[in-house]
This record gives structure tokens, sequence and C-alpha cells, in this order.
């Protein structure tokens, strides 16, 4: 290779080595003109760490969870909209001298979810007087407020559960100097009665029954109920109405069809549960025809809750009946199907 050449390739080189660092330094120039016009911020929530720490989450009162509101704010500035409700559940306060953290008074709240057969929804007060239904880890917390339900299908709270909600909240307060303040046990115990009287003549629960000609394996009939539209909802096999909830459910031999464990099915209730179920015009002319259509693919007969086989001509006349049902549960203040009459109504 002559002189000449070697030059050349080293020249070359040269320039290459030019370009490169020419091209470096424009880059390093630009990006500190973008920064000094778009600083970053301390916690990009979209880069590092700060997105490992929003999606954290902690165990909260009822199993419900929250991120911390200092990596959230802008989430978190505004009450939740969920309150206790005076007609249907009964509550005690808890007032706390000093403000206590959430992560303080989620031991304290493991024993308070339930009582009995009662379920208790907790609220909050946080220190910066915003209104919480969950407790959020990263703030403290000036008052509880415990609503226990005053009844529901397994009939009125009992003098019972309600000294044993008493005793569990004092001792909570008394965990943390706090005072408490809660209705008289008698008028509890009335209200609930109340309740109680009121709901049981609103309660409505209406069913069909395919008696199978044979029993047949829970595989197969599981499968033909998917098939028809039957879907998974809790332990239920349920028909979904399009805003997701539950227009009838089916029983196997009586039992959940999820929960059911012999290994064949001699008798399939169709049922809707009028106060969990939402308003519907054609209630039972939709059950029943989903119940013949049954009946034509697993063989047997589609009988009423007197035994007797279900005649079409019958159908809307029990759809009236079913809509004004509907009708007094609305006018009770109980709107089917929505969370607060499910509380009452379960």
């Amino acid at each position: 290779m002559s002189d000449l050449q070697i030059s050349m390739i080293l020249l070359g080189i040269l320039l290459i080595l030019v370009v490169v660092m020419f091209n470096w330094w424009q880059d390093r120039r630009i990006r500190r003109k973008m920064q000094d016009h778009f600083p970053e911020r301390e916690h990009d929530p979209l880069m590092g760490t700060a997105a490992a720490e929003v999606a954290r989450r902690e165990p909260g009162f009822g199993l419900h969870v929250m991120p911390d509101p200092g990596l959230a704010e802008e989430q978190v500035d505004t009450d939740d909209p969920d309150e206790a409700d005076p007609a249907t559940e009964a509550v005690i306060d808890i007032r706390f001298p000093q403000p206590v953290e959430a992560i303080q008074l989620y031991p304290a709240l493991e024993a308070l979810q339930r009582i009995g057969t009662k379920p208790v929804r907790l609220f909050a007060e946080s220190e910066s007087g915003r209104h919480r239904s969950v407790l959020r880890t990263g703030e403290a917390y000036t008052a509880l407020h415990l609503a226990i339900l005053l009844a529901n299908r397994s009939g009125a709270i009992t003098d019972i559960e309600w000294s044993r909600f008493w005793t569990l909240a004092q001792e909570l307060a008394g965990k943390f100097d706090a005072s408490v303040e809660g209705p008289e046990q008698s008028q509890v115990l009335f209200r609930a009665v109340e309740l109680d009287t009121q709901c049981a003549a609103l309660d409505a629960q209406v069913g069909l029954a395919l008696q199978l000609r044979e029993p047949v394996p829970v595989a197969d009939v599981s499968r033909v109920l998917k098939d028809v539209g039957f879907l998974s909802y809790q332990h239920q096999l349920s028909w979904m109405s399009d805003a997701g909830q539950p227009r009838f459910s089916a029983l196997f031999d009586g039992q959940p069809a999820l929960a059911f464990q012999a290994e064949t099915v001699a008798r399939i209730d169709l049922l809707i549960d009028l106060p969990n179920s939402p308003p519907d015009d054609q209630a039972f002319s939709r059950m029943a025809t989903v119940g013949r259509d049954l009946a034509r693919r697993l063989g047997g007969r589609l009988l009423d809750d007197q035994g007797n086989p279900v005649a079409e001509q019958t159908d809307q006349t029990i759809d009236k009946q079913l809509h004004a049902l509907y009708l007094q549960l609305e006018q009770a203040g109980f709107m089917a199907g929505e969370p607060r009459t499910c509380r009452v109504f379960s």
C-alpha cells in the first residue's frame, strides 16, 4: 500500500470523527434548550420510581385499597360520593384527639367488617377535611363513622349483634383515646324491626322449575346453559342485563349452579330475585321463553311453583304483576338492582 493510500485512509477516518463529534455537540445543545423550556418534574408519573409507587396497593377496610394520595393528589382532592344511609343503617361515630394514620387503623378494623349477619361500612374524615368511604395509605384521619345495616333477609339486627358492634367500636376508640357516640340500643332495634317489616312486604322471588326426564351430567347442563346465553356471576349462572346485572339465575337441584357438587342434575330452577334484578317489563316472559328453550334442548317439563305446566298465555299477565311489584319497591324508596336495595335484600 502506497503512502498516498495510507494518507487518504487516515484523512477519511479523521473526517468521520469530526462529523460524529459535531453531531454529538449539536444534540447536546438542543437537549439543553429543551430542558430550559420543559424542565423535568421531580416526580414524573410516567417515569422511574414514581410509576412504581403509584401502582402499589395496600390492604384496606373491607378489602378496598387506594393509592397513596401524596402520589396521585389530583385524583383524591374531592370527597368520595358514598355516604351512610340513615334509613337502613345505624352509625357509630369515633373522633380521635389527634389524626391517626390509615396504616394504624387497618388491624383495628378487621373485626368490624361484619357483625353476625350484618355488614358494616366505614366512612372517615381525613386530616384535610375530605370525606372518605375507603381508607387511603398516606392519609391520616380525625374521625371514623361505622355504619351497620339494620336489616336484611336474615332479619332485623339483634340486641346481641348491636351490643357486639358497640363493644368493638369502643375497643377501637380505646386504642386511640377517642370519643364514641351512637344511638341508643332501643332506638336502633325499633328502627330495625320497622325496616325489616317494610322490606318483608316488598320482597319477592319468582321461579320456574325444569324437571328433567332423567338426571343429566352437570357438565352437559352447564354447557347447554352457557350456549343459550347464561354467564358466570358470583356463584351463579345468570341471565344478564345489558348493564351487567342478573335478571334471573339457574339453580341445580336447589343449589347455586357454580357451587353444585353432585355429578348429575335432575332439576333446574330459574329464579328472578326482584329486588336484586333490574326493572323489566318482560321479566317473567323472558325467563319463561328461556326455560322452554332449555326444556327442548335438555328434555323435560317446565313447571310453575305449584308444579303445573307453564302456559304461554299467562306470560304477559305475570309480567304485569311483576311490573307492579317493581313499582312498589320504587315507591318505597328501593330501586330494584341498585346497591342500596341489594344490601337490604341480601
